[in-house]
Formats: C-alpha cells, sequence, structure tokens
C-alpha cells in the first residue's frame, strides 16, 4: 500500500532545498504551498514571473495536485492560459509519480520562451506603428479627393464660418458705435434723395434766410422788356 504522506513530505523537502528563496508554505492540512519562477532576463532585461500555488490531494502522486497561478508580473492573459494548459499536460504524463519539480522546471521553460516572444511582438509592433505612419504620411501627401458630397459639406460649412464672423463684425460695430451705413442703407433710410432738400426745410421750420443787398431795388430798374420797339443796339449807340 503506497504510504501518500511519506512521499508527499520527502518531495516537500526536497523542493524547499531546491528552491530555498521562492518557496512557501501556505498550510499544512491539506499541504498548500507556493513556488514563484522568473524567466532569464531578456535583451533589454525585461522579465516575467509567474507564483504557482499547489495543493496535494490526499492520492498524491497517482492523482494531481491542485494548481493556480497565485500571482504573476508582465504576462498576458493568453500566457497564463498556456501555462495552465501546460501544467495539465505535464500533470496527465507524470501521474504515479512526485511531479512538482517538473512542472516547476517545465512552466520555467515556458516563461523564458514568452520573454523571446515579447521581443517578437515589440518588433511587430514597431513595424506596425512605422506602417501607420508612412500611410498617414501618405494620405497627408496626397490630399482627399474632392466629391460632390465632400465638396457641398465643405461649402455649407465654409458659408456658416463666414455668416458667424460676419454676425460678430457687426456686433463688434454696433458695441464700438453706430455703425456706418451702405449707399443702399442710406438711400433705403431717406426712402427717396429727393425728398433731403424737403427734409431740410421742414428741420429748419420752412424758415429761409435772404440777403436782401445781394439785389437791386426793382423799383430804380428801368424795365423796357415790354415795348416792343425796344432795340438794345439803339441803347448802346445813344450811349455813344
Amino acid at each position: 500500500m503506497t504510504d501518500y504522506a511519506e512521499e508527499q513530505r520527502n518531495e516537500l523537502e526536497a523542493i524547499e532545498s531546491i528552491y530555498p528563496d521562492s518557496f512557501t508554505v501556505l498550510s499544512d492540512d491539506p499541504t498548500s504551498f507556493t513556488i514563484t519562477v522568473t524567466s532569464d532576463a531578456g535583451e533589454n532585461g525585461e522579465t516575467v514571473e509567474a507564483t504557482l500555488k499547489f495543493t496535494y490531494v490526499e492520492k498524491y502522486p497517482d492523482e494531481p495536485p491542485l494548481w493556480e497561478i497565485h500571482s504573476q508580473e508582465n504576462l498576458e492573459d493568453s500566457d497564463m492560459m498556456d501555462i495552465l494548459t501546460l501544467l495539465q499536460q505535464q500533470a496527465e504524463e507524470n501521474l504515479g509519480m512526485v511531479m512538482i519539480f517538473t512542472l516547476v522546471t517545465a512552466v520555467q521553460e515556458k516563461l523564458n520562451e514568452i520573454v523571446d516572444m515579447m521581443k517578437n511582438r515589440q518588433e511587430e509592433e514597431k513595424r506596425r506603428k512605422e506602417k501607420e505612419a508612412e500611410e498617414a504620411e501618405k494620405v497627408a501627401f496626397q490630399g482627399t479627393v474632392v466629391t460632390i458630397e465632400n465638396f457641398l459639406a465643405w461649402k455649407a460649412g465654409f458659408e456658416l464660418e463666414m455668416s458667424e464672423l460676419r454676425r460678430k463684425k457687426q456686433k463688434e460695430e454696433e458695441q464700438a458705435g453706430k455703425p456706418k451705413l451702405t449707399g443702399k442703407q442710406l438711400f433705403e433710410r431717406d426712402h427717396n434723395l429727393d425728398t433731403s432738400d424737403i427734409q431740410f426745410l421742414e428741420d429748419g421750420g420752412n424758415n429761409v434766410e435772404v440777403d436782401e443787398s445781394l439785389f437791386q431795388d426793382i423799383e430804380d430798374l428801368d424795365l423796357v422788356e415790354d415795348d416792343p420797339d425796344f432795340d438794345p443796339l439803339e441803347m448802346g449807340s445813344d450811349e455813344d
């Protein structure tokens, strides 16, 4: 009969000696512990890390232990799913044998692969951004193709903008003082330029002053235009 408790105690002691700085016992009944696994550093010093939590079941190692990712650093969701799938595969292949070291080693290799993949992801992201920048520059260089639809849309926006500018300008002029009227506005205001003199007389109270000294005394004038025999040439000859 297999002494599962004895096998579990022996493995636990071995694991503690292999991972002294990253091994932590969480409970004794059931036996539960964590092991923190860190990848090798990448070219730029980047690393990924996963803390695995294992719990022995009563018939371990004939039955697989329970496991979960207790915490992680720099891993994406897809990376964690890959790790859990890997643990499942390794546990099935190693049933009947103590397997914690094997599981942790497999995860260690997976984390190193992920770091290498991170480099590829960064390079792909860099190429994607460069391509987007090139496309944007190309579009900016070519400009926008003019169609009836976008021209009408531009025209409507332009007219609206100009109308707003005129409204603002008129408001500023009104605030600064009486606005300057155009010829048409003056004409419409007076209705008819011919009435301006009449308006002037009305404003003056119909009183027009005349300087009589500018005229000779009408009584001193010898008006002869009514004489049918009047001849201006004869008047000139008489004076001689």
